[in-house]
């Protein structure tokens, strides 16, 4: 354990010394940050407790701002945020196709990068890092009394490259892979006369396209 806790101080003072040795150069930006329009494309799947089926979760756009720290002109952290609006619809159960109202997900994502920077004008980065997804103003539709969704941690994997224009500015695209599981409850007991238990594989895809800013 302590082998671990010196290891992570001794990188995380390998980089506070890069990123002061770095900003010795005027032409080192350790901020950027970027504005995308954003689909939000869910990869669903369902176990449905006592009716079975499946789920059907809509997709969406969003815009996204994402604030970037660089360490190093190699190494950075994103935190990226946005939020989403899904359409929510049980299929294939013993009671048909359910409506599910929908339901809103503030998913903030942190990820570690890595960019490549040998080429002048492209730069392509790849990242990995954590995501939570809180679940807000959920509306259970037609047939449900109440829906509930847990908050829940998530993997994230990122691609992207960023196309410079100028010194400054750029275009981005960007294609993430949040790993994403929820415990549903959905207390239809009007309907079906029961609480039916969920659990949810969401692990959407967002696909973005914008422009950012170094400062």
């Amino acid at each position: 354990m302590k082998n671990l806790i010196l290891s992570a101080l001794l990188i995380m003072a390998s980089f506070s010394l890069a990123t002061a040795q770095e900003s010795n150069s005027s032409s080192f930006n350790p901020w950027q940050f970027r504005l995308r329009a954003v689909v939000v494309s869910p990869d669903e799947s369902a176990s449905i407790g006592t009716i079975g089926g499946d789920v059907d979760i809509s997709t969406t756009v969003i815009p996204e701002l994402d604030i970037t720290y660089f360490f190093t002109r190699n190494w950075a952290a994103e935190l990226i945020l946005g939020t989403t609006k899904h359409k929510v619809e049980a299929t294939n159960t013993a009671a048909g196709n359910i409506d599910l109202g929908d339901v809103w997900l503030l998913p903030p994502t942190l990820t570690l990068q890595y960019h490549l920077t040998k080429w002048e004008k492209f730069k392509p980065y790849i990242g990995a890092g954590v995501n939570y997804t809180i679940f807000y103003n959920a509306d259970e539709g037609p047939v449900a009394d109440k829906v509930e969704y847990d908050n829940a941690f998530g993997f994230a994997t990122q691609l992207g490259l960023d196309y410079m224009i100028s010194d400054k500015w750029f275009i981005n695209l960007d294609i993430k892979k949040i790993f994403l599981q929820t415990d549903v409850t959905v207390n239809a007991n009007t309907a079906l006369g029961a609480t039916v238990p969920a659990d949810v594989d969401i692990n959407p895809w967002l696909i973005g396209l914008g422009i950012g800013v170094k400062l």
